[in-house]
């Protein structure tokens, strides 16, 4: 269609006004169709289209230089170094199996979540896992192939929560402030705002968003193309990348190489397995943190950080117990 039509109310005018009697009547409000210019819908498409691209550029990049000489050259080259890495990646995991073993954090003889409290612990946590306090209850890990599954999922939700948390503390902090000013610094009000379909512009920039003036189902999409892809990689396996030439030494949890390593912390074994727990117990704060995000949320409105200064300013007043109890 050349022009898209919408209903637009006609207000009538003074004239439109008559009296019977003692009683003034006014007419109803006439719907007409007027077009909308077909440049907007075209510009509103062209957007959207420019989005969706954008979020399959990771896809079709790895598609496109996997099939072309130079990802053929370049997995030439990696099956030559394989072998020596391969070596490599056997020697460091067995320097980890006795880092492991001689950690406190593993093992028979690790912390528990009851400490010095007697309480009997199921069997089959035997501390192999980071972050293993022998904690259970509703027994979802007695068997080994589903245990092994929820501990897959556990770093993913930890390292996701972390993230988000990250990205709902910093533009309200920057906005308090007054590094950047946001059209909605609050994490929870961004959602709403693309509910009642606001154009948001990323750190206060005008005009830098190119997905800030799409609808929520947009954007999700986007961030489903994003975000699914390099999991779904690593979830299939470290030979996911081999078509590029890229040999990950680790397994589906922590890969490591220089894609998922750029620092190198892996280096010392005994560091990186000490490494291991200290991201899932941050991982399962973080987790937790979001629920006291959405507790916040419902009961106050405001983001976490103004909260933290309310209370800070006046703890007695400002607390969970008092917010209740004014309910």
């Amino acid at each position: 269609m050349a022009a898209l039509l919408q209903p637009c109310t006609i207000i009538p005018s003074s004239s439109s006004y008559f009296f019977r009697g003692s009683k003034v009547f006014v007419p109803k409000p006439r719907t007409h169709l007027i077009s909308k210019p077909a440049s907007l819908c075209r510009a509103s498409w062209q957007e959207l289209a420019g989005v969706l691209i954008f979020s399959a550029i990771p896809f079709t990049a790895v598609k496109a230089i996997a099939n072309s000489p130079l990802g053929e050259s370049l997995q030439r080259r990696m099956e030559e170094t394989k072998k020596f890495a391969v070596e490599n990646s056997s020697k460091f995991k067995a320097l980890a199996e006795k880092a492991r073993k001689d950690s406190m954090w593993y093992g028979e003889e690790r912390p528990r979540w009851l400490g010095p409290l007697p309480f009997d612990y199921p069997a089959y946590l035997t501390g192999e896992l980071p972050g293993d306090y022998g904690f259970d209850v509703a027994g979802l890990g007695k068997d080994p192939v589903a245990f092994q599954k929820y501990f897959n999922f556990e770093i993913l939700h930890a390292r996701w929560a972390m993230l988000a948390a990250l990205g709902a503390l910093v533009p309200e902090v920057l906005d308090i402030l007054g590094a950047f000013h946001f059209v909605e610094p609050v994490w929870w009000r961004v959602g709403y705002s693309k509910l009642k379909g606001d154009t948001l512009d990323y750190l206060g920039i005008p005009g830098l968003h190119l997905a800030g003036s799409q609808g929520v189902i947009v954007i999700a999409i986007c961030q489903a193309l994003l975000m699914v892809g390099p999991e779904y990689a690593r979830f299939c396996g470290i030979e996911a990348l081999e078509p590029l030439g890229i040999y990950l030494p680790g397994d589906i949890n922590y890969p490591g190489g220089a894609l998922f390593d750029p620092l190198n912390l892996s280096r010392d074994p005994e560091t990186f397995e000490e490494l291991k727990v200290k991201e899932i117990k941050n991982g399962r704060l973080a987790m937790v943190a979001w629920l006291g995000f959405y507790m916040q949320a419902a009961l106050t409105g405001k983001g976490p950080v103004q909260n933290l200064l309310e209370h800070i300013s006046d703890p007695f007043h400002n607390n969970l117990l008092t917010i209740l109890k004014s309910m």
